[in-house]
């Protein structure tokens, strides 16, 4: 079992890395009614290159380890991620970025589920009953079945299981290599299945007319304008440094116990809609907000002080 101080630092890198994705959501956001998908993703992985180099050199101490055994699942484990972000980004392009930050919240769950099943984790009642009242806390924000839905919520939903996955993945690697060797092999997958895309639509599909989420895939590729060049590059760097820090934090802690501060994200989601679209959640929205981070609040108490004599 991982030591406090160890579980400290997973949860501290978990919210670090989910701070800085929240701003790549944005930019996504933002250039979704003009530009594809597979551009925005292209230009990301090819900038996030040198940077994740430079992470790897720094964490690793050499690049040798990106030349191991196990790059084949780093490679699958990337090909995961892409799924999942990939799902996601289409969902923000046609729903709120409350709504999509919400539904993206069953990660956690799944996360803390699938530590038990293939992990074998033990996970206390008091982790159990942070996961359920934030998934509960993420019911009050959505109302499945109500006026809000979209056929876009399904694919948040689908981004959190493949997410769940990957971070399961990075746990049972962890002993092997590193975060910053796993975040490397990521981006050359999101680079090739990005390269696809774009071979396949970016010559030019007709998107007028067809759902947000659709359109944002099927958009044909567009020369940006120098702003937004230099926006879906930040991504790239966004994109290396978060990367690193969510594989780190489940590569070094126990997944069931993270998992929780994946809510984090909630705040980060209502704060950028609200200081970009205006959208705020009603009262019921409010008090699945406070439930989430009740439940994280609850998790992190709950836990054991950090050893801070080593």
């Amino acid at each position: 079992m991982p030591a406090p101080k160890q579980t400290l630092t997973g949860i501290l890198c978990l919210s670090a890395g989910i701070a800085v994705f929240s701003v790549q959501d944005l930019i996504l956001k933002l250039i979704s009614g003009d530009y594809p998908l597979h551009q925005a993703m292209l230009l990301r992985s090819v900038t996030a290159f040198p940077m994740l180099l430079l992470i790897v050199r720094w964490m690793d101490g050499s690049l040798t380890g990106l030349v191991s055994p196990t790059w084949p699942l780093m490679l699958m484990r990337g090909l995961l991620n892409f799924s999942a972000y990939t799902a996601y980004y289409l969902a923000l392009a046609a729903l709120p970025m409350a709504t999509t930050v919400a539904l993206y919240f069953t990660a956690p769950l799944l996360i803390v589920v699938m530590s038990v099943v293939f992990l074998r984790e033990t996970v206390s009642p008091v982790r159990w009953l942070a996961v359920l009242a934030g998934f509960g806390g993420v019911l009050l924000m959505v109302r499945p079945g109500g006026t809000l839905f979209d056929w876009a919520a399904v694919l948040p939903v689908f981004c959190g299981a493949a997410y769940a996955g990957s971070m399961i993945l990075a746990r049972v690697m962890g002993t092997r290599d590193s975060a910053a060797a796993m975040a490397f092999w990521g981006n050359v997958a999101f680079l090739a299945c990005a390269a696809v895309l774009a071979l396949i639509w970016g010559r030019g599909t007709a998107a007028e007319g067809v759902h947000p989420s659709l359109a944002f895939l099927i958009r044909p590729w567009v020369w940006p304008a120098f702003a937004d060049f230099a926006l879906m590059s930040l991504c790239g760097v966004i994109a290396a440094v978060g990367l690193t820090l969510l594989t780190h934090a489940y590569r070094i802690a126990q997944s069931s116990v993270v998992a929780p501060f994946e809510f984090t994200f909630a705040f980060w989601g209502i704060l950028w809609g609200w200081l970009f679209w205006g959208d705020l959640p009603d009262a019921l929205g409010w008090l699945g907000i406070a439930v989430i981070i009740g439940a994280g609040i609850y998790v992190l108490r709950a836990e054991p002080a950090p050893d801070t004599s080593a």
